[in-house]
This record gives structure tokens, C-alpha cells and sequence, in this order.
């Protein structure tokens, strides 16, 4: 070794003492009138990668695994989370929510919009970590009616993104997406239910309304049935109901009566949709058999006592011209024929009846539409 080489130590090296020592008397005993340098020259490689330049508060274990909260089958989301993330970095933290008995918070992001609602295991109803004081008043004061014997304890984290994965496979779309934390996506415009039902009982919902509200009710009826929600009260799934707006800012209350084409301009339609949120108690390993039922309160609801909107009937109908659609389809595949001529095919209806023997099988005729439309060219 020269005397003006130096000895570079990096900083999560094996290099020993000793071998620094060693390496300082060779230069010191091969060195000539040239200046030899002292002290090796060090090169420091921080195992942090913060860009930050105030290294005083800078965390020990080191930046966050990107991966980690990445969602590549869902783009729009990942981003939401990456938003939430920034915004914490830069002093915006989530916001505790006050209602509700367990520990939920409004995510932001940078520029300090609510974006999301997130719900730690440990923070939940009957969790150790719980920040509300009423179960913990119910734990101390009521020890044996403390918990619901029913439930996993501490999986409400996961009840609330099956529900949404419930929602999804059933196309219900009332469950804002969810995914594990839980993490879900903020709905504008909601209030609670309560506060509709109230509304709703003096003023009375046009009948499109009326009817449309009712196909979404029952939609909150299937889910929550099959996920057997044990926390389903009116303060818990919410409502969202626009008014009938005309293009000069007016509110229009009852039904909106359109007698000319150029009104369709100046009227926006009303919406009515409903959000089930708070799924977090439910997917139970058994039945409610203790204290307490858990009943579903929207049971004491005027929607709940109408019949499901199902019309087997009407839907055995539809069937059954779409089995005559798929039969002449093949038929037409089969024989070669052209588009033209597959239209020219006389009609057919399949209908399915129950086989008299056993209820396993059905039954299906055949037969042909005897009535033609009048005009056959439009």
C-alpha cells in the first residue's frame, strides 16, 4: 500500500479494529516526505432512506414498504391509500369520529378532505384498545353481558371487508369498497338513516321514488340476512336522497309532472340510494343464543312488511323467450345459415315446468309464437 492510498470503512462493515490499526502503521511505515493522511477516510452509507435533512426525527426503523399497501388489481384505490399516506407525512392526521363505540377515524387527504374511514383491530367494540368509554363502562359495570358470545372477538376488521366482498359478488353495491384494515371509502351526501325515516314519514316519497327506495331497502334486507349483521340499527346504514332540481337553484318537493320536451332541460331527476356502512359485527360462528337477540331494526320499518320485488313469474317469462333466443341461435349455427335468415326464424318460447315424478327435474316445451306484431319493419 502507497502512503497517499487511503483505507475506506464503510459503516455496515466487517472491518475490525484491528485491521484499521494495521492498515494505519503500513502507511505510517511505508510514508516518505509526502503528506500521509492520519485518519482513513470514512464513508458513511445511511441504512435510511428519508430525504428528509433534519435527521434528528428521522424514525429507526427505516421508510415503509411501498409494496405493502399497493392494490394492482385496484389502481383508483391504491391511490386513495397512497393519498392518505402523504397527507400524515405532512402533519394531516386522521380525525377521531365521535359517535359510534369503537375507535373510527376520518382519513384525509393532503388537502385535508375526508376520503376514507378506517377502523383499527385493536380499536374496535369490544377491543383492548378502545378509545370510547362506554364499553368500557359495559366491560366494568356489566362484566357478564360484556362481548357478544356469538361473534370471533377482534374480527370485525375482517367482517367489514367480507361484507364489501358480499356486496360485490351479489352486485348489491350498497357496501362502500372496503378493504382489510379496515379501510373504506367515503360517501358524499349521506346522512343516517334515522334522519330520512323521519323525513320520509312526513314527507311522503314520490311513488318512482317510493318504488326505487324499496328495491334498494330489500338489497340492505339480503345482505345483512346473509351475513347475519348483529348490529344493524338505523344509525348505522345511511340514506342519500337528492331533491328534483330545477336549473334556476329551486327545490321541487313533490313529483315533477313533464308536459313538453324542452322541460327535460331544466329538471334534474331525483336520486335515492342507500349505503350500508358499519358491517364490523357481523359473520357471526353462531346464532345469538345468551343475553340478547340482535334483531335487525329496520324488521319494524313500512318497507320491511311489503313482499320482495322478485316476480318469479314474470321472471320464468323471460326465461323462457331468451331459451327460444339460444334455441334458434344454435339452430342457425348449425344449419349455416346467415344473420338474416337467423331473424327470419319463427319465434319460439321455451317454458320450464316441474317434472310431476320428482321436484330434481324440469320439464320444457317447445312452442312457437302464433302472434305476429303488426308492423314487422320498425
Amino acid at each position: 500500500m502507497s502512503a497517499s492510498e487511503t483505507v475506506p470503512i464503510l459503516a455496515n462493515s466487517s472491518v475490525t479494529v484491528n485491521e484499521v490499526h494495521s492498515a494505519l502503521s503500513v502507511a505510517c511505515s511505508d510514508s516518505s516526505a509526502e503528506d500521509v493522511p492520519l485518519v482513513p477516510e470514512v464513508i458513511f452509507e445511511s441504512a435510511l432512506d428519508s430525504p428528509g435533512l433534519n435527521r434528528e426525527s428521522q424514525p429507526l426503523l427505516g421508510g415503509l414498504d411501498v409494496s405493502y399497501n399497493q392494490f394492482p388489481d385496484d389502481p383508483a384505490f391504491s391511490d386513495l391509500v397512497w393519498q392518505a399516506e402523504v397527507a400524515i407525512d405532512n402533519g394531516i392526521f386522521p380525525e377521531r369520529i365521535s359517535q359510534g363505540s369503537s375507535g373510527s377515524y376520518f382519513v384525509k387527504n393532503p388537502s385535508g378532505k375526508i376520503i376514507a374511514v378506517f377502523k383499527p383491530k385493536d380499536e374496535e367494540p369490544y377491543g383492548r384498545l378502545n378509545p370510547k368509554w362506554t364499553k368500557w363502562m359495559h366491560k366494568l359495570c356489566c362484566p357478564c353481558c360484556f362481548g357478544r358470545s356469538c361473534l370471533i372477538p377482534n374480527q370485525g376488521y375482517l367482517s367489514e371487508a367480507a361484507a364489501y366482498l358480499v356486496d360485490s359478488k351479489l352486485n348489491l353495491n350498497i357496501v362502500p369498497k372496503t378493504r382489510c384494515g379496515s379501510f373504506q371509502l367515503f360517501v358524499d351526501g349521506y346522512k343516517d338513516a334515522d334522519y330520512w325515516l323521519r323525513r320520509f314519514e312526513v314527507e311522503a316519497l314520490p311513488q318512482r321514488m317510493a318504488q326505487k327506495f324499496q328495491l334498494q331497502f330489500e338489497r340492505l334486507v339480503v345482505l345483512d340476512y346473509i351475513i347475519r349483521n348483529t348490529d344493524r340499527g338505523n344509525d348505522n346504514w345511511l340514506i342519500k336522497y337528492e331533491h328534483p332540481t330545477i336549473t334556476n337553484g329551486n327545490n321541487v318537493g313533490g313529483q315533477v309532472e313533464l308536459t313538453e320536451t324542452t322541460e327535460w332541460n331544466l329538471v334534474q331527476l331525483p336520486e335515492i340510494s342507500i349505503a350500508a356502512i358499519d358491517n364490523g359485527l357481523a359473520f357471526p360462528y353462531k346464532h345469538p343464543d345468551s343475553w340478547r337477540a340482535y334483531p335487525y331494526h329496520w324488521a319494524w320499518l313500512p318497507q320491511a312488511k311489503v313482499p320482495f320485488s322478485f316476480d318469479r313469474s314474470l321472471y320464468e317469462r323471460q326465461m323462457s323467450v331468451m331459451r327460444g333466443q339460444i334455441l334458434n341461435l344454435t339452430q342457425a349455427l348449425k344449419d349455416g345459415k346467415s344473420p338474416v335468415q337467423l331473424v327470419q326464424m319463427p319465434a319460439v318460447v321455451v317454458e320450464r315446468s316441474q317434472s310431476q315424478q320428482t321436484s330434481r327435474f324440469f320439464n320444457f316445451t317447445q312452442r312457437f309464437q302464433d302472434k305476429s306484431p303488426f308492423f314487422s319493419w320498425c
